[in-house]
C-alpha cells in the first residue's frame, strides 16, 4: 500500500518523502503509470512528473510508453525500475548454507554466490572472510556505473532492534556480536542485519504467498525454527526486537530437550533433526537425507510415512496455538516445513482444527511459501534498500561524497 503523503513537514521532507514513496510503488510493483501514481498518491499531474523526472535524472527509474508492451491507443507514460542502477548484497547466512546475492532495484536477483552447504559455519572469523570475498566477488562483476547502496544480512538468531546487536544464535553458538558493524567496516558499506524468519515474513508479505494480507505468519527453519509475524502489515517485534521466537513454543511437555534449556519446543519436535530421528536416519544427515524421507513418504514407504505424520502433528500443534494467538489471514510454511507440508497436509490441517478455535481457525488459510529458498536473500535485500526506499536522492549524494 502506499504511504500516506506526509503533512506539517518543510518542502524539503515532503519532496523526499515523495520521491522515497514513487521509488517504492516502482521497486515493489516493477511498474507504475504516471496515472497510477498521481490517483494513488493524491498528487497533481505536473507535479509527479517533475519527481519522476528528478528519479529518472538520478538514473533510478525509466520511462517508457505503454505501447512498448504491445497495448492498443493512446500510450502513455510508465515508470519502471532501472536493476543495474542501484543494487545491494543481500547475505542468508544459516547453520549449514551460505547464499550472497546481488539484488537490483526492482527486487530481481542479478546474481549470486552459493557456498558449500556442507560447512559448519560458526566459526566467526572464517565466516565473515567468506562473506566478505564473495560480496567482492559479486560488485566485481557488477556493470560499470551500477551503485552499491548497502548490504543485508539475514540471521538464525535475535537480533536487537535498536541497534542490530546479534544478541544469541545458538544454533551457531554466537553470543553479543556485532556482526552488521563488522560486516560494514570491511565493505565499507552501510549494513543491516535481521532475524531470519522476521526477514522471510516481509519477503513473503511484498512479494510472495502472503501478498495482499496484512496479517501474516511465516514459520522458517532448518536446524532451528523461527517465525515471522506481522500484524496490520507491519513486523511484530516486542519490546527489544525479540518477538518471533515460535520454534520455542513447548508443544511437548515430554519431549527432547531443546538448545534454549526447555524441552519440547516446537523446533525439537518437528525440524528437520527430529523427522530424520524418527525415521530411523541418523540426525545429522542434514537437508539431503530429510529429502529422501519425504520423497519415501511420497513412493508410500510405511516407516517414512510413520515419521512425517508424527512430526506433522507436532507442527499442526505449532500453528494451532499461533492461530488462536494472532488470528492470523495466512500462516505460510517456509523451507523445510513447506516440503513437510506439501506431503503431510492432511495431517497438519487437521491437528491445526483440532488444535485452534473455531472463528479464528474458520478464517486462516494454510499455505507453502512462494519465494522458495530465496525468501530470506529477499527480505535482506528489502533491508538493505531501505534507506535509498526513503530518501533516493540523499543516499545517492552520500554515496557520490
Amino acid at each position: 500500500m502506499t504511504r500516506r503523503r506526509i503533512r506539517g513537514s518543510t518542502q524539503d521532507d515532503v519532496r523526499r518523502h515523495n520521491l522515497g514513496t514513487i521509488l517504492t510503488e516502482v521497486h515493489r510493483h516493477g511498474c507504475r503509470s504516471r496515472a497510477e501514481l498521481t490517483a494513488e498518491m493524491g498528487l497533481n499531474r505536473s507535479t509527479i512528473g517533475d519527481l519522476v523526472a528528478e528519479l529518472v535524472e538520478a538514473g533510478l527509474v525509466l520511462e517508457r510508453s505503454a505501447s512498448a508492451r504491445g497495448r492498443a491507443g493512446r500510450p502513455s507514460l510508465e515508470v519502471v525500475p532501472c536493476p543495474d542502477a542501484a543494487y545491494v548484497l543481500a547475505v542468508d547466512l544459516g547453520v549449514k548454507h551460505l547464499v550472497v546475492a546481488r539484488v537490483g532495484l526492482g527486487g530481481d536477483v542479478l546474481d549470486r554466490v552459493e557456498a558449500d552447504s556442507g560447512r559448519d559455519w560458526s566459526e566467526l572469523d572464517a565466516t565473515v572472510d567468506a562473506i566478505v570475498e564473495a560480496c567482492r566477488r559479486l560488485r566485481v562483476g557488477a556493470p560499470d556505473g551500477a551503485r552499491c547502496v548497502g548490504v543485508g544480512l539475514s540471521v538464525p538468531g535475535v537480533v536487537r532492534l535498536e541497534d542490530g546487536l546479534l544478541r544469541f544464535a545458538p544454533n551457531l553458538g554466537w553470543i553479543d556480536l556485532p556482526l552488521g558493524a563488522r560486516l560494514g567496516e570491511r565493505l565499507d558499506l552501510p549494513a543491516f542485519l535481521a532475524n531470519d524468519a522476521d526477514l522471510g515474513a516481509l519477503a513473503e508479505h511484498w512479494r510472495g504467498t502472503a501478498v495482499g494480507y496484512d496479517h501474516v505468519v511465516v514459520i522458517s527453519g532448518e536446524i532451528g525454527i523461527g517465525g515471522g509475524i506481522l500484524v496490520g502489515g507491519r513486523p511484530l517485534r516486542g519490546r527489544g526486537g525479540y518477538a518471533g521466537e515460535i520454534g520455542h513454543l513447548r508443544v511437548n511437555p515430554d519431549g527432547r530437550p531443546c538448545r534454549c534449556g526447555s524441552v519440547g519446543c516446537l523446533e525439537t519436535e518437528a525440524g528437520v533433526e527430529a523427522l530424520l530421528s524418527a525415521a530411523g536416519r541418523p540426525v545429522d544427515g542434514g537437508l539431503r537425507a530429510y529429502r529422501e524421507v519425504l520423497a519415501q513418504v511420497t513412493a508410500g514407504e510405511p516407516t517414512a510415512i510413520g515419521a512425517a505424520a508424527q512430526i506433522a502433528r507436532w507442527l499442526g500443534a505449532g500453528v494451532g496455538m499461533l492461530v488462536n494467538t494472532f488470528n492470523p489471514d495466512i500462516v505460510v510454511l517456509s523451507g523445510p516445513l513447506g516440503e513437510l507440508f506439501a506431503v503431510t497436509e492432511d495431517v497438519v490441517r487437521k491437528t491445526v482444527a483440532r488444535s485452534s478455535l473455531v472463528a479464528p481457525h474458520e478464517q486462516v488459510r494454510l499455505a507453502v511459501s512462494g519465494l522458495g529458498t530465496d525468501a530470506q536473500v529477499i527480505g535482506a535485500a528489502e533491508l538493505a534498500f531501505g534507506p535509498l526506499l526513503e530518501d533516493p536522492i540523499g543516499v545517492l549524494t552520500r554515496l557520490a561524497a
